[in-house]
């Protein structure tokens, strides 16, 4: 899981390891894998947000900072509905990072940039599996590591928070993509939120294809540089059965 600090934010983010391995088919331990959108909506913001249940709605039910807190880059949403009220104000539906996992809130457009991304990670946990999607195709199937039963790697739809390069000596490494779930079991661990992510399997240890980690998702390092050349913040993160 992922920490306030680098070696911190490697023990906060919960990582699903996957293998060297690529496959640029599906094979038979990805059968029946869930179709994705060939695109996906964005929006980067320039300002913090105020989140709220309903774009009619007075109470706000949180806030969305204009910069990650790890690595400081822009924060990108993946957009999942837009209105427009009475007063000509615009709004998008959003997902929101954090907890409860999954939750989705209204935002003003005003003050974001729209984006969009070609890219879709699906996690198969009782497969062990990493799929990459671009434009709807499967483009490439990794091997990984998930949760142990007691810290289960959680079931949902996610996003990138943001994507770092983890030092040579730290766990995770080389790179991790912190997302935007979080445990279901670990409230806090080692310093962070139990924030889950998707890293690499150095200092770490494990076998690919097994279930042992606190709810992370851990690669092998061939696999994880290649995500991370291509997956930046706000990809969706599809991570299921």
């Amino acid at each position: 899981m992922i920490g306030a600090r680098l070696k911190v934010v490697s023990a906060m983010i919960v990582v699903v390891a996957a293998a060297g391995g690529v496959a640029a088919a599906p094979s038979a331990k990805v059968r029946n894998a869930p179709v994705v959108k060939p695109r996906q909506e964005l929006a980067m913001l320039l300002t913090a947000h105020r989140v709220v249940s309903s774009p009619d709605s007075r109470p706000k039910v949180g806030t969305v900072h204009a910069l990650r807190p790890i690595t400081g880059v822009r924060t990108v949403l993946p957009v999942v509905g837009q209105a427009t009220t009475p007063d000509g104000v615009k709004w998008l539906r959003v997902l929101v990072p954090g907890r409860p996992n999954g939750r989705t809130g209204w935002i003003k457009q005003r003050g974001t940039v729209p984006r969009a991304t070609g890219w879709h990670l699906v996690v198969r946990t009782s497969h062990r599996r990493v799929l990459a999607y671009f434009h709807g195709g499967l483009v490439r199937s990794f091997a990984a590591i998930v949760g142990k039963p007691s810290t289960p790697t959680p079931h949902g739809q996610f996003f990138v928070e943001e994507r770092l390069r983890v030092g040579a000596g730290d766990p995770g490494g080389p790179f991790a993509l912190a997302l935007s779930a979080r445990s279901d079991v670990l409230r806090r661990f080692e310093g962070g939120p139990g924030q889950i992510a998707l890293h690499g399997i150095a200092n770490l240890g494990g076998t690919l294809g097994t279930a042992v980690s606190h709810g992370c998702v851990r690669l092998g390092n061939q696999s994880i540089r290649w995500l991370a050349r291509r997956i930046a913040a706000g990809v969706p993160v599809t991570i299921t059965r």
